[in-house]
């Protein structure tokens, strides 16, 4: 369980930071476009995250923080719903992007500092 955790912490990790690289790549475009790689990489952070919370028992030894988990998994539910509403528009608005590398940023906050 230790590895499964431990790859699962990795692609959690990959995805995070893919996100905020596709959000970033944007940055002096014009128009802005929301690129589909961005709600593959919130899925795919999701769904390791799930993972990792399901492994958790039996590879690490303290007690898993539910709050945290929670925290984390709605900041995430958030950026994949802003992204499914806007993943078809022609532009994607500048307030909307940038509440999404917001949200991206909160979540890495969130992982290091809680």
């Amino acid at each position: 369980m230790k590895t499964l955790f431990n790859v699962a912490y990795v692609l959690h990790m990959l995805s995070i930071v893919a996100i905020l690289g596709l959000l970033l790549s944007q940055a002096f475009k014009s128009p802005r476009k929301l690129s589909a790689g961005v709600l593959h990489s919130a899925l795919t952070a999701l769904i390791a995250g799930i993972a990792m919370v399901g492994a958790w028992s039996s590879a690490e030894t303290e007690e898993l923080n539910h709050t945290k988990v929670g925290v984390k998994f709605l900041v995430l539910l958030a950026i994949l719903v802003i992204g499914y509403l806007n993943v078809k528009k022609s532009e994607l608005k500048r307030n909307t992007w940038l509440s999404l590398i917001g949200l991206v940023v909160l979540n890495i906050l969130i992982a290091v500092f809680w």
